[in-house]
Formats: structure tokens, sequence, C-alpha cells
């Protein structure tokens, strides 16, 4: 498994492949809700495995934090540790400009991030009709 930050065309193209068979596909998130005009500003992620995109996330940086976005694994691959191996790749880019990691998990997905030390702090929220919970770890 390769986790690396996204520098060329390919392999933004190749995370966004990752993003719309989750989002889009599976979860039929709207096109316009997923690629949002925040993309530009964002440092993007991707996870290969033998070349094969398989995992891709994003981050941007708010105020005094970092806040994971977009975080997703294909089906096939997931509880096989890629989205563990995917947030520690982007918190370690992170710590070197913040120390506090901030998302929006879907609340499927709640137990995951609580295994990896967050912690949640909100109530359940919808977002593109989906139930989450706004969650943060401290990074040092």
């Amino acid at each position: 498994m390769d986790v690396r930050v996204v520098e060329t065309e390919q392999e933004m193209k190749d995370a966004y492949s990752v993003r719309r068979e989750v989002f889009i596909e599976e979860q039929r998130v709207p096109e316009e809700i997923e690629i949002d005009d925040f993309e530009k500003e964002a440092t993007h992620f991707i996870v290969y495995d033998n070349q094969i995109p398989i995992g891709a996330a994003r981050l941007r940086y708010q105020e005094d934090y970092g806040k994971a976005e977009r975080v997703c694994v294909l089906g096939s691959y997931r509880k096989k540790g890629v989205g563990e191996s995917l947030m520690a790749k982007m918190e370690d880019v992170a710590k070197q400009h913040v120390d506090v990691m901030k998302l929006n998990a879907q609340t499927h997905a709640e137990p995951f991030y609580k295994r990896i030390g967050y912690k949640t702090y909100s109530d359940i929220f919808y977002d593109a009709g989906i139930p989450h919970v706004a969650m943060k770890k401290q990074l040092v």
C-alpha cells in the first residue's frame, strides 16, 4: 500500500475517481456537492495498491486546525487498514502546520475515527442527506 500527497495530474484524476465511486455512485451524493470550490486550496491524498487507486482524501487548513475531508476507501478495501494509513499520512502532514485535526464523520464511520483517537464534539447533523458528527483529535 502506498499513501502519498497528490503531486501529479494523474494522481489527482485517480483521487477523483475513488471519490466518485464512493461518494457519487455508492452513496448518491450529488456531484455538485462532492466536487466543490475548495478543491484547489486543499492538499489531496491518494492511496494505491499495486498502482490501483483505492483511497483518497483532502486536507484543508482553517483557523488553527487542519480539516480532513472527503476521506474514502473503495468498498472492497475497507477494514484492511487503508483508512488508518490514509489518516496517519494526513495527520503527519497536518502536524507540520497545526496541533489539531477536525473532521465531519458519517455516523457509521464514527467508531473507526474513535479507534484512531478522535473524539466526538457535536450532536448528529445532516450533510448531503447523510448523518454526520463533528470530531477532533489533538496531534501533538
